[in-house]
């Protein structure tokens, strides 16, 4: 089985917010694969299936990106999910707005929702599908991290935005059928 969790925050004033990006990939990946969120399990929306011949579970925590972790860590544990088998789709503030990348482990960035997985579950060694959202720019851009993260995507981004879910859908389709090295190669140069 392979795990694709997507971080986000629960709740309707949450939902097209840039850190939402995982929770809005893993239901264009959940409609391309025929999958619907349809279960509740480790404080997750989960929706199970197959894609290219392998079980898959798409998980979108409901506990607030502070404490995904919990969630992805047990269902890892419950379905003995090794982190090899797991990616995890988050927004990233060091990447320019519309560039994807995977990674193989790591470290957090100071990403709340990967410090609680690796707090909660204690691996590192999963994959990561990064999705740019930029950094605020000009005075007192730091001071502005915050509402960037947590505000919505501009105008302007919203109107990439279904190219680029069909990308990260594309890349999560090469993860799954390729595998991390293989995908990595064909997809981080583009």
């Amino acid at each position: 089985m392979k795990i694709i969790c997507g971080l986000g925050n629960p709740g309707r004033q949450y939902e097209q917010n840039r850190h939402n990006i995982g929770f809005l990939v893993l239901e264009a990946l959940a409609s391309r694969w025929k999958l619907s969120f349809s279960s509740k399990k480790f404080d997750a929306e989960l929706a199970h299936g197959t894609a290219f011949g392998e079980k898959v579970l798409l998980l979108k925590p409901q506990t607030f990106m502070n404490l995904s972790g919990t969630s992805l860590g047990g269902a890892a544990r419950f379905y003995k999910v090794a982190p090899l088998d797991v990616l995890v789709i988050h927004d990233e503030l060091d990447l320019p707005f519309a560039k994807l990348q995977l990674k193989a482990g790591g470290g957090t960035g100071g990403h709340n929702g990967l410090n609680s997985i690796r707090e909660s579950w204690g691996e590192e060694a999963y994959g990561r599908l990064r999705f740019g959202i930029g950094k605020p720019v000009g005075p007192n851009a730091k001071d502005r991290v915050v509402g960037h993260v947590l505000g919505d995507f501009s105008a302007e981004e919203r109107v990439a935005l279904p190219d680029l879910l069909g990308k990260a859908c594309d890349i999560s389709d090469g993860w799954l059928r390729e595998g991390l090295q293989k995908a990595m190669n064909r997809w981080n140069g583009k």
